[in-house]
């Protein structure tokens, strides 16, 4: 990853490039910002920048030693803490680091640098665990940060989502941070800053990454994956700058029409009321996969969103394809100001239950019943 593959964000990484220039890097740089914006990209490409011994043109030169090492992230001076799954009947002394997972996450950061959390779920097999960073991983932090840099410069460690740290891990970070080895730079790349210890965020400062503006998003899709410039900017205008979620849609585009089919049966079923249905409505889209699953909740939201629009009258703000248009011309008026909110509500919710594993026939039975609801208030 360099800068140049680093959608949009140019005024910020121009800033990061000049501060390594100048000399004037702060020591621990907090990365936030919106979800699918680029913040774990603009770390590595960061740290390949600064550990690049050649680098020109404002980015790394991509053949030095360092450059072909970073190639497969297998930098001795780069190292990555991010959460891990327990194993089964594990203590605290035997509790995962991050070492453990190390091939994995090279493997999904090669393979699509823009993965999310829920990506990162997938990858583990995790079940109905949740991810943590545990307080052992703080011994091996400071382990690796006390010997000398094998290659003679900057020691760099990336932690992807602090938020998800025990609290007594971060504890066991204050002292380092506020006052590192020479040479040593801590990039923490967080989603909800809110959940991080006020004494980490005090040692940091705050580098806010703004959401991806939608002609960079269409501009990269076209680019990226040859698409004509009127379904890029629908993908891009309907992912809300979030580059994860645009990639999403373009991989389940073939599955539209299974998506459409089952939001226009999961409609029609709540205005009748059809409860035996729902059963086996949830029964379908449970042995969908996660996945499937996911695309299809995301497509929900996208067509409740349009028919809401098209219910105001404001057809030219529409994407809709002619099969969606002509379903939405009769329901959008079941989508109204009084309804909205919560209709987008029960599909984040269940959405969030989805990434977490929890029993998919439960989830979508349960979110179908609660439809009824909705659609009868209008």
């Amino acid at each position: 990853m360099f800068f140049k593959d680093i959608i949009g964000q140019k005024g910020v990484t121009e800033q990061l490039r000049r501060c390594v220039d100048e000399g004037r890097l702060a020591h621990a740089l907090l990365i936030t910002g919106p979800t699918g914006n680029g913040k774990l990209p603009v770390a590595v490409a960061l740290a390949r920048y600064i550990l690049c011994s050649n680098r020109h043109n404002g980015d790394a030169c991509g053949s030095c030693p360092s450059c072909v090492k970073m190639n497969k992230l297998v930098h001795s001076d780069l190292h990555f803490v991010f959460p891990v799954k327990k194993k089964k009947n594990s203590s605290a002394d035997n509790a995962p680091v991050s070492d453990d997972y190390i091939s994995e996450w090279r493997e999904i950061f090669l393979k699509e640098p823009y993965f999310g959390y829920s990506d990162w779920l997938t990858m583990l097999d995790v079940e109905n665990q949740q991810p943590m960073i545990y307080e052992k991983e703080s011994g091996e932090i400071l382990h690796k940060l006390s010997l000398k840099s094998r290659e003679g410069g900057w020691k760099i460690m990336i932690i992807w989502l602090p938020e998800k740290m025990k609290e007594a891990c971060s504890n066991k970070l204050l002292k380092i941070l506020e006052e590192p080895p020479a040479e040593t730079l801590f990039l923490l790349v967080a989603e909800e800053t809110q959940h991080i210890i006020p004494t980490i965020l005090s040692r940091t400062q705050r580098i806010e990454l703004p959401r991806l503006d939608d002609n960079a998003v269409s501009l990269a899709l076209q680019q990226r994956y040859s698409l004509d410039e009127a379904t890029a900017r629908s993908i891009a205008q309907q992912s809300g700058g979030n580059w994860e979620k645009a990639e999403s849609m373009l991989k389940v585009s073939n599955d539209s029409n299974l998506y459409l089919d089952l939001f226009m049966t999961l409609m029609r079923m709540a205005y009748r009321r059809d409860i035996q249905a729902m059963k086996q409505w949830g029964d379908k889209v449970a042995a969908l996969g996660r996945e499937r699953q996911k695309g299809l909740l995301e497509y929900c939201q996208r067509m409740i969103r349009e028919n809401f629009i098209m219910n105001f009258g404001r057809n030219e703000m529409l994407y809709l394809s002619p099969e969606e248009r002509s379903f939405s011309a009769k329901f959008s008026p079941f989508v109204n100001e009084n309804n909205i909110f919560g209709i987008m509500e029960e599909l984040s919710e269940a959405q969030k239950h989805v990434e977490q594993n929890v029993n998919s026939k439960m989830i979508f039975f349960d979110m179908a019943l609660r439809m009824i609801v909705w659609i009868k208030n209008r």
